[in-house]
């Protein structure tokens, strides 16, 4: 479904990747300052890597989908996580 006037997406823009495996590290700030946390993705068995860096409230979500949901996907284009494949009903 598009909205009017918005071109169709095609096939061929649409990147999507399984995200296979992660790793979350942290880096301190400076004395008094919070640090911040990484999350590296890494994409369809190690084929591409991408890097997030979410709040510490963002990361404790985060990592629990991460860690629970049998299937994760990013769509590369636009930035976006989807959490499992569901069926519907």
């Amino acid at each position: 479904m598009e909205a009017s006037g918005e071109h169709p997406v095609t096939q061929e823009q649409v990147r999507v990747r399984q995200v296979t495996h992660f790793q979350t590290s942290w880096t301190e700030g400076q004395a008094g300052a919070p640090g911040t946390f990484t999350v590296q993705l890494i994409l369809d068995q190690g084929a591409e890597e991408y890097v997030v860096r979410p709040t510490a409230d963002d990361l404790d979500v985060l990592y629990g989908l991460l860690r629970h949901e049998e299937a994760v996907y990013l769509d590369m284009n636009r930035k976006v996580l989807i959490f499992g494949n569901h069926a519907v009903g």
